[in-house]
């Protein structure tokens, strides 16, 4: 029975290898990464691409909603650029969302802060235990960190808030199969 668990985990892991690594990288639950803007590529320093100035404006004084300036430090984590994301994210306004307090996590798991990483994980999940995706990027930190069992853990977690055709489920259940880590 072990074995042939096993051996499913391990042919389910290898099906969705086939969605491609930008769709496992630090995006909300969707298999396309964010559209590169000039956001990442020609703005630096925490600030942002406004489209209606058409220039680089820093996040903190330009005015722009939560949403637009949250699609930008996404945008950012997904370049590889984690300190700019955290810039990005003081500049939002609901500093306790869990999406804001997740994308914290990871921008600071990602740039050697795992301690910190792993605490605004828990935040998240705090502020919205059904927040699939900081459950998953918390397991990856688990299975980093060599804690599979407590990275199991979540991973039903996820299954049992409903999120088993998620993103969240199946890059977290990836990691656990040994096929790549986050």
């Amino acid at each position: 029975m072990i074995h042939s668990k096993t051996a499913l985990t391990a042919l389910y892991c290898l099906s969705i290898v086939g969605f491609g690594q930008a769709a496992w990288a630090a995006g909300e639950d969707t298999s396309n990464p964010p559209e590169k803007t000039k956001t990442s590529t020609e703005c630096t320093s925490g600030k942002v691409w406004d489209e209606a100035k058409k220039e680089c404006v820093d996040a903190k004084k330009s005015g722009l909603s939560d949403d637009i300036l949250f699609k930008a430090a996404r945008e950012l984590a997904y370049a590889g650029q984690f300190e700019n994301a955290l810039k990005v994210l003081d500049a939002v306004g609901d500093q306790s969302s869990a999406r804001v307090l997740n994308y914290r996590g990871y921008a600071n798991r990602k740039a050697g802060r795992m301690e910190l990483g792993m605490s605004y994980y828990r935040k998240a999940l705090q502020a919205d235990e059904n927040y699939i995706l900081a459950r998953s990027y918390m397991g990856q930190a688990l299975v980093e960190q060599g804690q599979i069992e407590e990275a199991r853990v979540q991973l039903v977690e996820i299954r049992d808030r409903g999120g088993e055709d998620s993103w969240a489920y199946r890059a977290l259940l990836e990691t656990l199969g040994g096929v790549r880590q986050y």
